[in-house]
C-alpha cells in the first residue's frame, strides 16, 4: 500500500512539474516572439547550436538539428543573409565551412535571454524568499537527476 501511495505522490508531483514546465515554456515563447520578426524558430535553434558549438560545420549542424544537409544549408543561407551567422573556411580542412555567430547574432541571443530573465524575475518577485530558495534547491536536484543515466537514477 505504501508503494502505491508513493507512486501516486510521484505521479501528482510529475503533473505539477509538467504544469510548471508549461509556465516556463510560455516565458520562453513570449521572449521568442520578440525575435520572431528577425528569425524563425528553426533559425533560432540553429543559432543556439552555433553559439554552443562555435565553428561547427554544416554537417554537424544538420545532425544537431535533425535535418538533412540541404535543408540546413538553406537555413544557413537565410541566417547569413540576415547577418546572424557567418561562414569561414575550417582551420584544419579549408574545404570545410565553419559557422560562427556574428556580433548581431550574439546580440539577438543576449536580448532574448535578457527578456526571459526579466519575465522570470517578475514571477520570482511574487514568491516569498523561502519559496524561491526551495525552488532553486529543487531545480538544482532536478537538473542533477536529469543528468544521471536512467538506470542510475532508479538505484539511487
Amino acid at each position: 500500500m505504501a508503494d502505491h501511495h508513493a507512486s501516486s505522490d510521484v505521479a501528482a508531483q510529475a503533473a505539477a512539474v509538467d504544469s510548471a514546465a508549461e509556465a516556463l515554456l510560455s516565458v520562453w515563447d513570449a521572449a521568442r516572439e520578440g525575435a520572431a520578426d528577425r528569425v524563425s524558430g528553426s533559425q533560432l535553434r540553429a543559432m543556439l547550436v552555433v553559439e554552443e558549438l562555435d565553428g561547427i560545420n554544416l554537417r554537424g549542424l544538420a545532425g544537431s538539428l535533425g535535418m538533412i544537409l540541404s535543408s540546413a544549408s538553406r537555413l544557413c543561407d537565410r541566417l547569413v543573409a540576415a547577418g546572424m551567422i557567418e561562414r569561414f573556411p575550417g582551420r584544419t580542412d579549408r574545404r570545410e565551412i565553419a559557422l560562427h555567430l556574428t556580433k548581431v547574432g550574439h546580440r539577438l541571443l543576449e536580448e532574448l535571454r535578457a527578456e526571459r530573465r526579466r519575465r522570470l524575475s517578475e514571477a520570482l518577485a511574487q514568491m516569498s524568499p523561502a519559496a524561491r530558495q526551495a525552488l532553486l534547491r529543487g531545480l538544482s536536484e532536478f537538473s542533477d537527476a536529469m543528468a544521471k543515466p536512467a538506470s542510475e537514477s532508479l538505484t539511487a
